[in-house]
């Protein structure tokens, strides 16, 4: 699993962290021990207002155990997140939230599966079904899923969904397979870095690019659409990026995200927040014996109008 935390890479980049805090409405998240994956995912929540929107306009008036539950805990926090303070957000009641969910305090998580757990908690502690369907339409990856078999020509194939899409840096041969048959209005692209082999765990820190914007049209290839695929645009923005820095057993988690505002990019590094430009996010491809590396892309289809009833417009 992908180590985060408290390591050298933490001390070394943040201890002067609070000299920046705030910068253009993005506030920075206090690291209270092997919380970065934790601030990391936050600061690319809050840069997907939709999903922002959608939590703000829930009324959790009739919440039991309000300390157990993870909707409401991240409702508080996205507005300690959007206030007008210049110090890091002090979220630890959130982060005990998480803990009595069993996302444990002072732990190294692996950023994709506490990003897929969060998703979760969301759709099972929501009281409004109508904005947890707004929240899976959201993420949603429509998947036909098709297995066959080495031994004779059948062949099985069954629908399914995905949060986050998971993308192989090395493809291994296998006879599963599967085919896209609707994307959403944000993709998160997981890039698998993490491989592991009998009792340990190796990071791939091979160089992987991405583009800030692309046509998923244009460079997928055809085999890979389901003959069910449906499409709403194509067109995709990159509007945050999970880095992980260092190796597999421990290291540290910052995130780039793209400000709605100014339309600018910003490094947001536990409390540190700074502006920064598309060449300094393109530093996280990797490569080089370079340990910082992207390893979650998040998208916006930026060809449509999203509503946050779960529809979507022209």
């Amino acid at each position: 699993m992908a180590g985060s935390g408290q390591s050298r890479y933490y001390r070394s980049y943040s201890l002067g962290s609070h000299l920046i805090n705030r910068t253009q409405g993005i506030r920075g998240l206090v690291n209270y021990g092997f919380s970065c994956c934790v601030n990391a995912l936050l600061q690319s929540f809050c840069a997907t207002w939709e999903l922002v929107d959608i939590l703000d306009k829930w009324n959790p008036l009739h919440v039991e155990n309000k300390n157990r539950n993870v909707p409401l805990q991240l409702k508080e926090v996205f507005k300690a997140m959007q206030s007008d303070h210049s110090q890091p957000v002090s979220h630890h009641d959130f982060l005990k939230c998480l803990d009595k969910n069993r996302i444990r305090l002072y732990v190294q998580h692996d950023a994709d599966e506490v990003f897929l757990l969060i998703l979760n908690f969301l759709q099972r502690q929501m009281d409004e079904d109508t904005l947890v369907q707004a929240i899976l339409s959201l993420y949603k990856v429509s998947l036909e899923t098709v297995l066959h078999c080495r031994d004779c020509t059948y062949i099985q194939s069954y629908t399914s969904f995905l949060l986050s899409l998971p993308l192989h840096i090395k493809e291994d041969h296998n006879s599963l397979g599967f085919k896209i048959i609707s994307l959403p209005p944000i993709l998160c692209l997981h890039l698998k870095r993490f491989r592991s082999y009998h009792d340990y765990t190796k990071k791939l820190q091979c160089k992987v690019t991405f583009p800030e914007t692309f046509d998923f049209l244009e460079i997928v290839k055809e085999e890979t659409l389901s003959q069910k695929y449906v499409t709403n645009g194509s067109k995709y923005s990159l509007c945050a990026v999970i880095v992980h820095i260092g190796i597999a057993r421990f290291g540290h988690y910052t995130a780039y995200v793209h400000h709605k505002g100014d339309q600018s990019w910003y490094y947001a590094n536990d409390s540190s927040v700074r502006k920064v430009c598309w060449s300094d996010v393109q530093s996280s491809y990797g490569g080089d014996g370079r340990e910082k590396t992207a390893y979650m892309l998040l998208y916006r289809r930026d060809t449509q109008e999203q509503q946050f009833d779960g529809t979507e417009t022209l």
